[in-house]
């Protein structure tokens, strides 16, 4: 992995293992009985040693001890790669387990806790579990983290892919802060799920001041 895209990690901190070997290998240690000394050994000093817990609990079977050490381990990833490449599967069947830890999580002021928790809204509740009230809250979101404010637009992207009727005033209202609506857009108007009707009206409404 190239240092570069994860500026926010010393490039000391990185060995070089690849993520399928590192997936690989956590599918090997979360079969040890002694795996719970390594999840409760934090801060961790490598990289790859964070890419390891996160694809530790994402194969998680068990749903409470699950969100239990995700909460847990949050407050010390320290970059997006371990923040996005942490989804627990477990948490599909137990979404409202998880989305009282959402909004807990949304109001931390922990770049990538606060991250995470968009991230888990946009997987997990634009879909049959979505409610416009989720639109809402994360519309409030106001940072000057950039990886926070990069979540929230890939958010309303997708949004507006999933729920464009229901987004779409977010964006026509200007309810995010200028930065974070322009981006919205961009990547809203990337998407091959949005219509091509609906990218050019979008195009027209980018923010200039």
């Amino acid at each position: 992995m190239q240092v570069t895209i994860i500026p926010t990690v010393d490039p000391g901190s990185i060995i070089g293992v690849r993520t399928p070997a590192l997936r690989q290998l956590a599918k090997e240690l979360s079969k040890r009985d002694d795996i719970a000394f390594f999840l409760s050994d934090l801060p961790h000093k490598f990289f790859e040693e964070n890419q390891l817990h996160a694809f530790i609990l994402s194969g998680m079977k068990d749903a409470e001890e699950c969100i239990r050490l995700v909460d847990q381990f949050l407050p010390y990833v320290d970059n997006w790669a371990t923040c996005d490449q942490m989804s627990p599967k477990i948490f599909r069947k137990n979404k409202s387990l998880l989305l009282g830890y959402v909004e807990k999580w949304m109001k931390s002021g922990h770049t990538y806790v606060k991250r995470f928790a968009v991230g888990m809204l946009m997987e997990h509740f634009l879909d049959e579990d979505f409610k416009p009230s989720y639109l809402a809250k994360v519309s409030k979101i106001r940072s000057d983290e950039y990886y926070v404010n990069m979540m929230t637009a890939w958010y309303f992207a997708t949004a507006l892919a999933k729920q464009y009727e229901v987004a779409l005033p977010y964006i026509e209202g200007q309810k995010l802060d200028r930065w974070t609506h322009n981006k919205a857009i961009q990547k809203a108007v990337e998407s091959y799920r949005i219509t091509p009707e609906q990218k050019e009206y979008l195009k027209t409404l980018r923010r200039k001041a």
